[in-house]
């Protein structure tokens, strides 16, 4: 049975009811998700052949340091890094170190600021340099996933329904979609409900209400959808080695459809389509 609940900061809840937040809510996320945004955008100035991803992790940390914001992962189940660096066919949760960014590699950057209480959390690909036919292919199937979930995250739909028009428009697109990991509920929580999958069958899972906030972050392959995570237990990659991609923002539904709070105020989220940022429903 799906149980709503209104949302109520600092107050617990019982596992598996879906908070409902109001205008407090809403306002909070919007600082937040734009935070989150405009480190993102500063990254896109330094993603470049020759960078280190720990370089890129530092920068991270720095901004949000500067402007009053935690990085949420810092000391998350023992992770102690600002941001997730994925490469070509990681598909997730890659770790940044000593690796160098090269000509033409494709990199995900995941990144989840907490200001004043609340999480923006957000990831978008970059292009390093000039990259392949293949790779740039990817990355247009991966953001019109992301759009078409997020045209369908409107009342009265469903979970189900945003999993659906992810995965019918990548299959159509000869591409896979990662079941292993989901989209996820946000605010006070890092993680929260509902689940978001990225595949599945309309009018399944639970109906999406006014004041419902999470991610929508679908992952996809070029090969098949079956990953493995590596011996460091975190950083998560495609078993066949296919280039992966990842495209994320968190949202709310609202009366009207939903508003996205993780926008970018550069016009960067999308590196092929560089200009203002229109994914509204």
């Amino acid at each position: 049975m799906i149980t709503y609940t209104k949302a109520i900061k600092g107050k617990k809840r019982a596992p598996g009811v879906i908070p409902l937040h109001g205008p407090e809510g809403f306002a909070g996320m919007r600082k937040a998700g734009n935070l989150t945004a405009r480190a993102l955008d500063m990254l896109a100035g330094h993603v470049r052949p020759g960078i280190s991803t720990a370089e890129l992790d530092r920068l991270a940390y720095e901004f949000a340091c500067d402007h009053d914001a935690i990085p949420a992962t810092i000391f998350y189940r023992g992770y102690r890094h600002s941001i997730c660096t994925s490469i070509n066919h990681v598909v997730c949760h890659g770790i940044p170190g000593n690796k160098i960014l090269r000509e033409g590699d494709i990199i995900n950057i995941d990144l989840t600021l907490i200001h004043e209480g609340w999480h923006g959390d957000s990831s978008r690909m970059y292009a390093v340099g000039k990259i392949s036919t293949r790779a740039s292919r990817l990355i247009r199937i991966t953001y019109e996933s992301l759009a078409r979930g997020i045209k369908a995250a409107v009342p009265g739909n469903t979970t189900g329904d945003i999993g659906a028009a992810i995965q019918q428009y990548a299959e159509s697109q000869r591409a896979s979609v990662v079941r292993d990991f989901v989209g996820h509920g946000l605010g006070t929580l890092f993680h929260d409900e509902p689940n978001i999958m990225h595949f599945g069958t309309p009018g399944s899972g639970p109906e999406l209400k006014p004041g419902m906030i999470f991610t929508i972050e679908p992952m996809i392959n070029l090969g098949r959808p079956h990953v493995k995570v590596l011996s460091d237990g975190w950083t998560a990659v495609t078993r066949d080695r296919s280039l992966s991609a990842q495209c994320e923002h968190s949202i709310g539904i609202t009366e009207e459809g939903n508003e996205i709070f993780t926008l970018s105020p550069a016009g960067l989220f999308n590196p092929q389509e560089p200009g203002p940022q229109a994914l509204k429903s």
